[in-house]
């Protein structure tokens, strides 16, 4: 939902650094709220949070002095040593939201026109949350042994590294290399 009244959310899907590593330009689509020249910003996830100030706005390769919900921009930021931000993180304002390893999660698994898989506890899986790829392992709850194609069922997932995730959040997951399923993430355990 691209909402322009609720807190400030991009998940960086490009960068690229400039001035020998002393600035970075983040690219992607903001999901939702709005972002303003000058404002401060956090860098969520992989196991960090850093305080960054947005130095400058680009959309359509012209500067803009705010952005909002559904644009796809670049936004130059300074205050995070060169290599500190990847792929997959996000920017969000201040307090928003937060990196987490352990979820529990609503999943559904794809049927036979996907390429049909099970999904047993203790399997890894790969989750994608925007622009973020991170390998977990599954535990199924309710005494399930196996899930099987077409099915939906509760788990919790444990990541091997921390991702922004809230209650509500959307995810795609892949198994043994192919796309296995969707789910919701349900309530944060961590």
């Amino acid at each position: 939902m691209k909402t322009l009244d609720t807190p400030f959310l991009m998940h960086i899907g490009d960068l690229f650094w400039q001035n020998q590593g002393r600035v970075v330009m983040v690219a992607g689509l903001i999901e939702r709220g709005r972002v303003r020249q000058g404002d401060a910003v956090e860098i969520v996830g992989f196991g960090t949070t850093t305080l960054v100030t947005v130095e400058a706005i680009e959309d359509s390769h012209r500067s803009v002095d705010e952005a909002s919900a559904g644009m796809n921009v670049g936004l130059l930021i300074r205050g995070t040593a060169a290599g500190a931000v990847e792929r997959g993180q996000v920017l969000a304002a201040p307090g928003s939201i937060s990196g987490h390893t352990r979820f529990a999660a609503d999943i559904t698994l794809f049927g036979q026109e996907h390429g049909a898989i099970e999904v047993r506890t203790g399997e890894r899986l790969h989750a994608h949350f925007g622009t973020a790829a991170v390998p977990g392992n599954v535990t199924l709850a309710g005494g399930l042994d196996v899930l099987h194609p077409l099915h939906r069922g509760d788990v919790t997932i444990t990541l091997e590294r921390p991702v922004a995730l809230e209650e509500g959040q959307p995810f795609a997951f892949r198994h043994r290399g192919r796309a296995a399923g969707s789910g919701q993430v349900v309530r944060l355990l961590d």
